[in-house]
This record gives structure tokens, C-alpha cells and sequence, in this order.
């Protein structure tokens, strides 16, 4: 369940993500990203370098409200962090030993929808606005 988890995670997220319309739908994945990229600054283990992280994902977060394949890039980058910090032992939610592992097995699910243009699951419409996506 420590895998299957996390893929569901993904792809509840990517159903949700789905039903909003664009352009909005471009816009809170970059929201989402940015926010990932700054989950570890409080307590991540690495100090200076969390914000760093957190500068170099929110760029990517910026860049992807014109383009999805920098916000692909950017939760590759939070996917690679997760495992820094798992290997670490300083885990996204402190008190689960492997919600960071979790982490790196959800974040590459939401990178390949997104890379891929993230297209609605529902197809040509939106359930939730009635308008065409």
C-alpha cells in the first residue's frame, strides 16, 4: 500500500485538476507547485538550501503559467528533493516515516499529465463549468 497509495494520490489529484476549465486549470497547477516547492522550508534539514529549492521551483512555477512542461519540471525537481529528504530521514510530515517516499511516487504521476499538456480526463468538456476544454 506504501506504492499504490501515492499513484492513487496522483491520479485523484489529476481527476480533480481536470474538471477546471482553462485557463484556470494552467493556473492553480502552477499554484500547486509553487506551494510544493516550498513544503520543506520549516523543517526540511537542509537550511539555507530549502530556500534555494524553493526559489528555483517557484521559477519554474512562473514559467509554467505559460507553458506545462515547466510545471513537469518543477515536480520532478520536488520528486527529486523527496528523496533527498527521505534518504535523510527528515520526511515531508514528521510524524509519517515515509510520507516523502509517498511523495516521490505521487509528484512523477501529476509530472507526466502535466508534460502531456495536462488534458482533461473528461474529454471535451468540463464537468464542472459546461464549457469546452
Amino acid at each position: 500500500m506504501d506504492v499504490v497509495a501515492p499513484v492513487l494520490v496522483g491520479l485523484v489529484y489529476i481527476a480533480l485538476a481536470s474538471a477546471l476549465p482553462e485557463p484556470a486549470r494552467q493556473r492553480v497547477n502552477a499554484l500547486m507547485v509553487a506551494g510544493a516547492g516550498a513544503a520543506y522550508i520549516s523543517g526540511g534539514g537542509f537550511g539555507l538550501w530549502e530556500l534555494a529549492f524553493t526559489t528555483v521551483v517557484t521559477v519554474c512555477a512562473y514559467r509554467g503559467l505559460t507553458n506545462y512542461a515547466w510545471l513537469g519540471v518543477g515536480w520532478l525537481l520536488h520528486t527529486a528533493w523527496d528523496v533527498v529528504h527521505h534518504l535523510q530521514g527528515s520526511p515531508i510530515i514528521p510524524e509519517l516515516a515515509l510520507s516523502s517516499f509517498g511523495c516521490a511516487l505521487c509528484d512523477p504521476v501529476i509530472a507526466i499529465w502535466l508534460f502531456l499538456g495536462a488534458p482533461s480526463v473528461y474529454g471535451r468538456f468540463s464537468i464542472w463549468s459546461g464549457h469546452r476544454t
